[in-house]
């Protein structure tokens, strides 16, 4: 198998962790690849969630990248689709999400995949799920140059975006961060820090490789109401929020300043909060933290700080601890991962170690797209 210079031993452990949420994969021949079936994850309804197979896309498209194998373009697909065929669908299986059908099939939304059908932590839709899907969809048509997923993620956005928004015409409309399954009424009354700023950058990047250059500019408009009230006054002390933020805004560094700020206030903010214990910390939120890392490091606006060090330093925290095949501490090694399997987190971590290693296609311009 080739590989691109970018190549280094961080491909090889993002393919082991990748491999134990997807099953073996790496020695599949194209022709297996074609047929193959992802395994149930050990957490998500039916196995599959939303979150997590968002990134297992993006790896998939990385890894391609690296190592220029098709492969991973077809595991991509399969995933895909896997992805479509569960959570396109009521929990039953039985029918569509309201709205979809064979010809359309994200028209209804996509779930969550959360294992309980009620409950404050129930099935439903998430906004900053099915935004990063859409993300995934749109990379995946350019790795591909296949203008399908996009037309998809696009047809997703519009059919989502009435159901999370209110008073869509008031110089502030408001958003809700979670809807009912079948996109019928809102089940929270309060918003995401970062929906707003994720609609307006990928409904952006999706109307971006549309023969249609309108077809998202209603919708676009209405985040950038929300965002340009919001951005002044953004906060957060949470690590894959902070990250997250870090990624969404890279994609406007430089260009505008609300990404800038963005991106100075998320990266002052982690100063501290990585010196508590690791028994204290999450490693799936703080992978989330080194990917947008990965995607600002080189960035102008933060020259100043020693981002690549700060990555390093956080990953090889976790590895120490027993995330990945590069463990150290035994004894701290065991409590990690009892604790990350007891809670279902196996598989979230994993996706978004492998994205902490090797952020690739989550970079802008990554895929060589201008």
């Amino acid at each position: 198998m080739s590989h691109t210079p970018g190549y280094d031993a961080s491909m090889d452990e993002a393919v082991a962790v990748l491999e134990e949420v997807y099953g073996p994969f790496k020695d599949l021949t194209i022709e297996q690849a074609l047929s193959w079936e992802p395994p149930p994850a050990s957490a998500g309804h039916r196995g599959r969630y939303l979150w997590t197979d968002a990134f297992g896309v993006v790896d998939f498209i990385t890894l391609f990248r690296i190592t220029t194998s098709t492969l991973y373009l077809h595991l991509a697909v399969r995933l895909i689709d896997a992805v479509h065929d569960t959570l396109g669908r009521t929990r039953s299986q039985d029918s569509y999400l309201p709205g979809a059908s064979a010809e359309h099939p994200l028209a209804g939304g996509l779930r969550i995949g959360k294992e309980e059908e009620w409950g404050p932590d129930g099935d439903g839709q998430y906004h900053h799920y099915l935004t990063l899907w859409m993300f995934a969809l749109n990379r995946m048509s350019i790795a591909t140059d296949d203008p399908m997923y996009n037309k998809l993620a696009i047809e997703l956005a519009k059919a989502i975006h009435p159901a999370f928004m209110t008073a869509r015409d008031s110089p502030r409309p408001r958003m809700f961060w979670k809807v009912s399954m079948d996109l019928s009424h809102p089940l929270v009354s309060s918003e995401g820090n970062l929906d707003p700023i994720d609609g307006y950058v990928i409904f952006n990047l999706l109307q971006e490789y549309s023969p249609d250059p309108d077809i998202l500019r209603q919708e676009i408009s209405e985040y950038k109401k929300i965002l340009d009230v919001k951005w002044k006054y953004y906060q957060s002390d949470d690590p894959l929020d902070l990250g997250m933020t870090l990624w969404t805004a890279h994609w406007f560094a430089g260009k505008a300043d609300w990404a800038n700020h963005l991106i100075r206030k998320a990266r002052q903010t982690f100063d501290r909060y990585f010196d508590h214990p690791i028994s204290q910390r999450l490693a799936f939120r703080e992978f989330g933290t080194c990917m947008g890392l990965g995607c600002t490091s080189d960035l102008q606006v933060i020259q100043d700080y020693n981002l690549p060090s700060l990555r390093s330093r956080i990953i090889r925290q976790w590895e120490k601890a027993g995330i990945g095949s590069r463990g150290i501490d035994s004894q701290l090694s065991a409590v990690i991962r009892r604790t990350v399997q007891r809670q279902g987190l196996k598989p979230i971590t994993m996706v978004m170690y492998a994205a902490a290693l090797l952020p690739g296609a989550f970079r802008k311009g990554y895929l060589g797209e201008a």
